[in-house]
């Protein structure tokens, strides 16, 4: 059985190729590398190019027997897609509109889509479920509810099927610690504070330590990116087995402070990692955490890694790629 990944060679679809290869599948991997690395791809067959040129993917899809389709490719800065939101509508949106377009042409007929619990914006119950309400509240969580919208109505008009995946942060590295996060800039909590671990940085900031929370800081999310890459073949697997589409939320349901990150890096890496309180960043709800019960009970996920697992193999990367691919 043959998998196209989109975005393969960025951080989270690398290791979703990883996790594919591992379990026997033949992998096909697109990707236009303007965030991703080819080095991070391995020996799959990669196509350079966008998932939205339309010609361009005809020939992917005539090239290859593509069973089902993994869609990773994507911009996701929160901040970026507010100063750019023509960008980001046309880059994650308007593309996958023609990658969906490019599949039902040849008959491919499954799509698992890598979405993001920012739909939901700020809800006001925690642990997130999927029945609670979506209201994004930034361009890149407004794009993925539209992409998850599109196909819903793809599904009804041409028989589409997709499971559509929201989580929050992700973070750690592949096992064998050659698939890791290599971002530039870094935005991510825990690389931020692994570059303060490694000197590359003076001091960590942590905004705001007077929220309603337990430790006075904010509470976020977290999952292993290998426990992703799983998700995404459970999904993928039950979606070609009962011929449906569905939509689950990847989450702890119950999240780590900012001050619990930094805590448990200290203890991982044994760096002291210096720190200061600053002021709050405007927007940032005090908890925002997703619960993944239904994908537990319907696709029988369960994370394998906790908190200080993510932590070490995310160390274990950095310290062995301190400048990232590019060393």
């Amino acid at each position: 059985m043959s998998i196209l990944v989109t975005g393969g060679a960025g951080y989270i679809g690398s290791c979703a190729v990883a996790a594919l290869k591992e379990k026997g599948y033949e992998v096909v991997v697109v990707d236009n590398l303007s965030k991703g690395h080819k080095q991070a791809v391995g020996d799959v067959k990669l196509y350079i190019g966008s998932v939205g040129d339309e010609t361009f993917m005809h020939k992917v899809f005539t090239e290859n027997k593509i069973d089902a389709v993994m869609h990773f490719a994507a911009f996701s800065l929160v901040g970026e897609s507010m100063l750019h939101p023509y960008e980001y509508y046309n880059n994650n949106v308007a593309q996958s509109m023609h990658l969906f377009h490019s599949m039902i042409e040849h008959g491919v007929k499954n799509v698992v889509f890598s979405s993001t619990a920012a739909t939901y914006g700020e809800p006001e119950e925690n642990p997130i479920s999927e029945e609670t309400p979506q209201h994004p509240i930034n361009t890149y969580g407004q794009t993925k509810l539209a992409i998850e919208d599109m196909l819903k109505w793809f599904g009804v008009a041409y028989g589409l099927n997709s499971m559509s995946l929201r989580y929050f942060n992700v973070a750690g590295a592949h096992p064998s610690g050659n698939i890791g996060e290599d971002h530039n800039p870094e935005t991510h909590l825990i690389p931020i504070i692994l570059q303060v671990a490694l000197g590359k940085r003076e001091k960590l900031s942590v905004f705001g330590n007077d929220y309603p929370t337990k430790d006075g800081t904010c509470i976020r999310d977290y999952i292993h990116v290998m426990d992703l890459a799983q998700a995404h073949i459970l999904a993928m697997e039950y979606m070609l087995k009962n011929n449906c589409s569905d939509e689950f939320n990847l989450g702890s349901g119950g999240g780590y402070s900012n001050l619990e990150i930094l805590n448990a890096a200290r203890k991982v890496t044994g760096c002291e990692i210096p720190s200061v309180f600053e002021d709050r960043r405007p927007g940032d709800p005090p908890v925002l955490v997703a619960t993944s019960e239904k994908a537990e009970r319907i696709l029988g996920w369960h994370r394998q890694y906790g908190i200080e697992d993510i932590i070490a193999s995310a160390f274990a990367w950095h310290k062995a790629h301190p400048n990232g691919y590019d060393e």
